[in-house]
């Protein structure tokens, strides 16, 4: 089953809405949001870096890093009541406008 945006957002509302302590604030959010890009850079480099993981490593994946990061961002933005569908629309929307010539298309075939 897919999930929208705003399916996710709910989600995650709905999850951290059962704990009293609710949302982190925003500042402790960034911290978590810094944690797990670092986290994520760190599995990056062991499988396309030139860093080998270590044997005593725990095995994680990019995906499941990935994973972290998305679910620490609808926190975030869901703590400060961003629509996270409507910030996507709005900077595809400034790509497809401001940067549209910046990067080289392919070609289409004739």
């Amino acid at each position: 089953m897919d999930k929208s945006m705003r399916d996710m957002q709910k989600e995650v509302d709905g999850y951290i809405g059962q704990f009293k302590e609710g949302y982190f604030s925003p500042l402790a959010m960034m911290a978590r949001l810094t944690e797990e890009m670092g986290e994520l850079a760190r599995e990056v480099n062991h499988y396309y870096g030139e860093k080998p993981k270590k044997t005593s490593e725990e095995e994680k994946t990019i995906e499941e890093e990935l994973g972290d990061v998305l679910f620490v961002a609808i926190c975030l933005a869901n703590s400060l009541e961003i629509d996270l569908q409507t910030a996507h629309d709005r900077v595809m929307h400034k790509f497809q406008t401001r940067d549209k010539d910046r990067w080289t298309k392919i070609e289409e075939d004739k």
